[in-house]
C-alpha cells in the first residue's frame, strides 16, 4: 500500500494547482467525516449509558429550570 500511496502522491503533485487544492480538500473532508462518525458513535454510547443509569435508579434527573438557576447563581 505504501508504494501505491507514493505513486498516487507523485501523480497528484503533477496536477495543476487548482486540481491539487480540490483533491486536498476532498481528502481532508473524508477524514473529517470519519472523525464526525466516531464522535457521533461515542456520544450515542454516552447517551445510552446515561439512560441506563436513569432507568436503573443509579442516577436521578434534575429539572432543567433548577439546573439553569444553579448555573446562573454560580456565575454571579
Amino acid at each position: 500500500m505504501a508504494k501505491l500511496a507514493r505513486e498516487f502522491e507523485a501523480q497528484a503533485l503533477k496536477l495543476p494547482r487548482r486540481e491539487r487544492a480540490r483533491l486536498a480538500q476532498r481528502l481532508i473532508s473524508s477524514l473529517e467525516h470519519e472523525e464526525a462518525a466516531e464522535v457521533e458513535s461515542l456520544w450515542l454510547a454516552e447517551a445510552e449509558r446515561r439512560l441506563a443509569e436513569l432507568q436503573s435508579g443509579k442516577a436521578s434527573a434534575i429539572p432543567a429550570e433548577k439546573v439553569i438557576k444553579r448555573a446562573r447563581s454560580a456565575l454571579r
